[in-house]
């Protein structure tokens, strides 16, 4: 990937659910009227990013304290790298993954689209090589993953993802299994490869048990 500036202020898109992780891909189709202008805004830039970030869960009626953005404090932000327009004006995208970002306080302005300035520096890992995960028993996670298939009767192509180095499958099974919003924000926040993959362990082994995954990670 090409060296990228990183930009002090960013256009956050808040996607309850989707998850973006350095260096990996995550397509979005993008229909909203605020949300066409924030593409079209980031492609006319050099660096082309926006920012994936989760809201936070709040009961129902329960009011956001007092300067709060209502979002979680780390995000992570992907390049524009494929876009496609359909004939109706919507954008079928693809985000890669460049590095997480602690958001510092939400930008006010005359966009329709939210912006956040950012802090960049506690991730600076995100934008080295493919990470690693030494202690990684692929054979045994493999099996369970298997089980978790079979439980929710999911299929996939398992030469695919035995042949996937560890960063890939453990990145990409984070982004596309299916677990609650906070899960996903516990799987980003993880510091290292080898944390996000027993993270990743725990929320699987808890939902083949019918447990409630929110448990777990408060």
């Amino acid at each position: 990937m090409k060296t990228i500036i990183l930009p002090d202020i960013i256009p956050v898109f808040p996607l309850p659910g989707a998850l973006l992780l350095p260096r990996s891909r995550l397509p979005l189709h993008v229909f909203e009227p605020r949300y066409l202008a924030m593409l079209e805004d980031a492609l006319k830039t050099p660096e082309r990013l926006v920012g994936m970030i989760q809201p936070i869960a709040r009961p129902p009626n329960q009011i956001a304290a007092e300067g709060s953005t209502g979002l979680h404090q780390i995000g992570c932000a992907g390049r524009v790298t494929q876009f496609s327009e359909t004939e109706d004006g919507r954008y079928m995208i693809t985000l890669t993954g460049v590095s997480r970002f602690r958001l510092l306080e939400e930008v006010q302005g005359f966009t329709p689209y939210r912006r956040a300035h950012v802090d960049w520096q506690d991730f600076s890992a995100d934008l080295g090589r493919v990470e690693k995960d030494d202690g990684f028993d692929r054979s045994g996670f493999l099996r369970l993953l298997s089980r978790y298939f079979d439980a929710q009767e999911l299929d996939t192509d398992w030469d695919d993802l035995d042949a996937a180095d560890d960063e890939l499958l453990i990145n990409s099974l984070s982004m596309m299994l299916e677990f609650e919003p906070e899960d996903k924000q516990a799987l980003l926040e993880a510091p290292s490869l080898r944390t996000r993959r027993e993270t990743l362990v725990t929320l699987i082994e808890f939902s083949l048990r019918g447990g409630d995954t929110e448990e777990i990670l408060q």
